[in-house]
């Protein structure tokens, strides 16, 4: 599942007309590079949900991409707005499987690699999430996340690391007792993903570890500017 039902506000005026995830890095829209590189891994039915523009995203990719098939949760249309993480995953569950990708379609992250062996590894795991954590960028000093020494995701460390937005999840986290938003989440009801992540991680149920690739969050015209000016 690709996120991008988000409204772009840091990114004004530029996501005015244009939704935040088709600005273009390197000559591709932003949340192009994630879809060829989820296709190159083997994975080629892609979720997306939209909200704010959110049309321009399903005119621009249509049905295929590429190698992918893609299914869209159109939020916006069908509620006015956009659900908020959780709220989304829950939104899109009926077209997911038991285990899936998520991560946000305006994080430039070229050359992460979504594999076969890391969704086995995970699958056999037992837990309910697995994240990939970044060094922490000057937008977020203190981070988010610690990593135990037997890789487990930590809500408390000495050390945090920022989470990149992606992450293998089991259906089970977005239900009892994490969450009591419905599958399909018909009321449109808005939730964060922390707060489950949080309650999981407290669990044990969260594993996760840290990615040194190249990786931002495109969240500023100036970052924006920077990645194209390289």
């Amino acid at each position: 599942m690709i996120l991008a039902a988000g409204r772009g506000e840091r990114m004004r005026p530029l996501t005015d007309q244009r939704p935040k995830p088709l600005l273009e890095v390197r000559g591709k829209p932003l949340m192009q590079w994630p879809m060829e590189a989820l296709a190159a891994g083997g994975f080629a039915r892609l979720v997306v949900n939209t909200g704010w523009l959110g049309e321009q995203i399903a005119l621009h990719f249509g049905p295929r991409h590429a190698a992918s098939e893609i299914v869209y949760s159109h939020e916006a249309r069908d509620f006015g707005s956009a659900l908020e993480t959780a709220g989304g995953i829950v939104r899109a569950l009926p077209l997911l499987g038991d285990v899936f990708w998520v991560l946000a379609g305006d994080v430039y992250a070229p050359d992460f690699a979504f594999s076969r062996a890391a969704v086995d590894r995970f699958v056999a795991s037992g837990r309910l999430a697995h994240l990939w954590l970044v060094p922490n960028p000057p937008h977020n000093p203190r981070g988010d996340f610690g990593i135990s020494a037997d890789g487990l995701a930590l809500n408390d460390a000495p050390a945090k690391h920022t989470f990149s937005t992606i992450g293998l999840y089991r259906a089970a986290l977005f239900a009892p007792p994490y969450c009591d938003i419905p599958a399909g989440n018909a009321g449109g009801v808005k939730a964060p993903l922390a707060p489950l992540l949080r309650e999981a991680i407290a669990g044990g149920r969260v594993s996760a570890e840290l990615y040194r690739g190249p990786w931002t969050d495109v969240g500023t015209p100036e970052r924006l500017a920077a990645l194209n000016a390289e």
